[in-house]
């Protein structure tokens, strides 16, 4: 179990939205959605990707002679990504005078996960926090993720586990059985679903279904994003989702930010969604007091 290897791109200690109390966050790669205002592009793929900052760049070449793909080519003082010849190997990241470079995601046995999580034990006894798990989608990646949890639970932590929940059923039972709370994300109503994260809303129901049969404790965790889900429709289904089943405890909605899209330029893709404006917390105050009015579980910004 602990030889067990995970795709992840980062190991954020001392987090301390992600759950309660002082938490590592432990973010997989990968993820079956593709939702077009994702703030995390870096963790679609499961596999390392190259991202480039040109604004950090200082045109040195130094990645040019490392490559031996032709993955760097200056032209006239400008320094491009060709990513058709970059194989990701990170060659050029670790002599980058300026981290312009930098690799996303890296391979590590679980193992070795958990002992940089067990580094913060002390914190997490005296403000009941522990591990979250996140993404991406950590149950694109099954049997690491069901490791890890098993893992953190043998050693005493709390854990959560932040997902879409976009599994199958007999996936989300074997990770659920070492989780005790989750952050389920709830992003639009089933007719606009598809169309902003690539996939239908019916399985996601689904599973929230299966982990109140489970009696999972779980917390709705609802991305609101100007001109796509920002309906009467949306708020609607969220407060009859919560009032619907007893085990999700609280409701919070997380105000839409931009900064996926420079992401999207480091990894040399294209933003599908280019607002690059915040959405302000107190834009949604009146819909958390209607909110609130009708919804048996307390509703707040995250």
């Amino acid at each position: 179990m602990l030889n067990t290897t995970a795709t992840v791109f980062n190991i954020q200690r001392f987090s301390v939205d992600d759950g309660p109390g002082i938490r590592t966050t432990v973010f997989f790669k990968g993820c079956p959605l593709s939702c077009i205002w994702c703030h995390n592009p870096e963790s679609h793929k499961r596999i390392p990707e190259l991202m480039y900052n040109a604004q950090r760049c200082i045109g040195c070449g130094a990645c040019s002679a490392a490559c031996t793909h032709g993955g760097h080519v200056f032209a006239d003082g400008i320094h491009k990504v060709v990513r058709d010849g970059c194989i990701s190997c990170g060659a050029c990241t670790g002599i980058c005078p300026t981290k312009a470079l930098e690799m996303a995601g890296r391979e590590a046995r679980v193992e070795d996960i958990l002992r940089e999580v067990l580094a913060d034990k002390v914190f997490y006894e005296q403000s009941g926090g522990g591990m979250t798990v996140s993404g991406g989608e950590p149950l694109y990646q099954p049997a690491a993720a069901e490791a890890l949890c098993h893992a953190a639970k043998d050693a005493g932590l709390h854990v959560a586990m932040e997902t879409c929940g976009f599994a199958s059923e007999t996936v989300l039972r074997r990770v659920a059985a070492w989780v005790d709370l989750f952050l389920f994300d709830y992003k639009a109503p089933a007719d606009v679903h598809q169309k902003l994260t690539g996939v239908p809303l019916a399985p996601i129901l689904a599973s929230i279904a299966l982990l109140d049969s489970m009696q999972k404790d779980i917390i709705l965790r609802c991305p609101i994003i100007p001109g796509c889900n920002d309906t009467d429709a949306h708020f609607d289904d969220i407060v009859r989702l919560a009032n619907a089943y007893p085990s999700i405890r609280e409701v919070h909605l997380e105000p839409y930010h931009p900064l996926g899209i420079s992401k999207c330029e480091q990894l040399g893709c294209e933003a599908l969604y280019e607002n690059r404006s915040f959405l302000d917390a107190k834009d949604l105050s009146g819909r958390i007091a209607e909110m609130n009015a009708r919804c048996t579980k307390r509703v707040r910004i995250s």
